[in-house]
């Protein structure tokens, strides 16, 4: 899903127009990213967690040349979802699961 369809959505539920709908969404986008940048965490209650955590300097090989290079250390966004979300899409497995499992043994 783009953000252009999360917008399109969104504004059908709430009857706002796709601009001002727009705007809110990034501006949501904006204040996570500000947050992060400024506190290095954002919590959002039954979504989940964005930490910003910094992975040490590494040593890898290039693939192509088989060369040693060094990784320098570098920040990056981790995401933890919460406990709703976990469920839900677990449920949501689950349940494809046993339709395949039932579509499979019809088709037997």
């Amino acid at each position: 899903m783009t953000k252009k369809e999360i917008v399109k959505a969104i504004s059908e539920q709430v009857g706002l127009p796709q601009m001002k709908t727009k705007e809110m969404v990034q501006k949501t986008f904006d204040t996570i990213i500000e947050t992060l940048i400024e506190d290095k965490r954002i919590e959002l209650r039954n979504f989940g967690v964005f930490e910003v955590k910094c992975r040490a300097s590494r040593k890898a090989r290039n693939p192509k040349t088989g060369e040693e290079v060094l990784v320098e250390k570098k920040f990056v966004v981790i995401f933890k979802p919460g406990k709703a979300m976990e469920t839900r899409v677990r449920d949501l497995m689950l349940k494809k699961k046993q339709n395949d499992q039932q579509n499979s043994s019809e088709a037997e």
